[in-house]
Parts: structure tokens; C-alpha cells; sequence
């Protein structure tokens, strides 16, 4: 990879370059789904994790679980979640405005002091395009795009994934992203650009 690309993976929008990754273990909880399902979720989850060289727990002390995936067929769905906006501030105008937009996915990020990732909510709206995928593409789709904290942008008009033969895999450049991010030597967050060229010298050492 250039260090142009691996730039743009984390620079957003507005044009500010952030990178943010987890410190404190990862606790998935996924709602919505079926039990065959729930195995590929957890399966993906551990996965990429494993990838990252980072951990897994049963239980945050503060939250209990701190990755919370919600699949539902109506946005309005949220809304009769118990508690879920004392999680989520603003949940109505949200829901509103992604019912607007047709959207089909969304992710929020909490993020702890340091400016590491504390939290994500993960919400997945079952529509024809979402209910067509494997639950294994699906599953790996939303653990690679929670591990770290990606632009806006990055995956825009791409995917993260790759078909091989049968199977759909993790596309080993953004893999190798991934673990590098996850260098106990670098920062949990960055917003200077030049972080980029620190994963660059771990993903391709002289």
C-alpha cells in the first residue's frame, strides 16, 4: 500500500485525519438474530480480533457488553428498545433522519479519555440488500468495520472483503492495517496524518 491510501482510510470528511482503536477488551452483543446466526457473529467477531491481536471478554465492568449489534426490520424498532437512549443521546432525531435517508446500516462510537474506543452501536436494518447476504459476509463486514475507526469514507464504492472462490474473506491489505493499528508501540488514537506512515513502516518494514 502507498501511504496516500493508507491515509485515506482515516481521513474524514471534513478533511481531519483520525485513528482510533480499542484498549480495553471487546464485549459483543448481538440482538435480532437467530441462534445459527448468532455463532457466525461471535465466530467474525473473534476473528478479527484475533487478527488485531487484541482480546476478547466475558463482561465490561462499566457496561457489560461495550459492542452492541441491534439487526431489526424498522428503524422505529429502536425507539421501543429498553434504555437504548440513555445509551444513545439524541436516538429520535436519529432514527428520523436514517428513516429520511433509506438507510440500511449505521455505526456510533463512544470513546473513553484517551480518546481510545470505549463503545459502538451497531445497527443493521434487514432490508432486501441486508436480508440477500450471508450472514457470514454480513458478520465479517461489521467486525472489521468496528475494530478500528475508519473514515467516513474508506469504504465507499469498495468493500473491505474480497470473494475467494466460495468464501469471503478480510482483503489482506486492510488486514495488515488492522494488526499495525493494533501495535502496542502506537498510540490507542491519533490525529496527526503522519500515523499513516507509522502503519505503513509496520505493514512494510525495511
Amino acid at each position: 500500500m502507498q501511504p496516500q491510501e493508507i491515509e485515506s482510510l482515516f481521513t474524514r470528511s471534513d478533511g481531519s485525519y483520525l485513528f482510533a482503536r480499542w484498549d480495553r477488551p471487546i464485549v459483543p452483543v448481538v440482538f435480532g438474530i437467530d441462534d445459527a446466526s448468532l455463532a457466525v457473529f461471535k465466530g467474525a467477531f473473534e476473528a478479527v480480533v484475533a487478527l488485531a491481536g487484541h482480546r476478547m471478554a466475558e463482561t465490561d465492568p462499566e457496561l457489560g457488553a461495550n459492542l452492541m449489534v441491534f439487526a431489526f426490520r424498522d428503524w422505529a424498532e429502536l425507539l421501543a428498545v429498553r434504555d437504548l437512549d440513555r445509551l444513545v443521546p439524541d436516538l429520535a432525531p436519529l432514527v428520523a433522519r436514517l428513516e429520511a435517508a433509506g438507510a440500511n446500516q449505521y455505526r456510533i462510537f463512544r470513546f473513553d479519555a484517551g480518546g481510545a474506543i470505549r463503545a459502538a452501536f451497531v445497527f443493521l436494518r434487514m432490508d432486501a440488500a441486508l436480508a440477500a447476504m450471508e450472514a457470514e459476509t454480513l458478520a465479517l463486514a461489521q467486525a472489521v468495520q468496528t475494530v478500528v475507526l475508519w473514515s467516513d469514507r474508506a469504504f465507499d464504492g469498495t468493500s473491505p472483503l474480497a470473494r475467494m472462490g466460495d468464501r469471503v474473506i478480510l482483503r489482506p491489505e486492510i488486514g495488515a492495517v488492522i494488526r499495525a493499528g493494533y501495535d502496542p508501540v502506537l498510540p490507542a488514537m491519533a490525529r496527526d496524518a503522519s500515523h499513516a506512515l507509522r502503519l505503513l513502516a509496520r505493514i512494510a518494514p525495511n
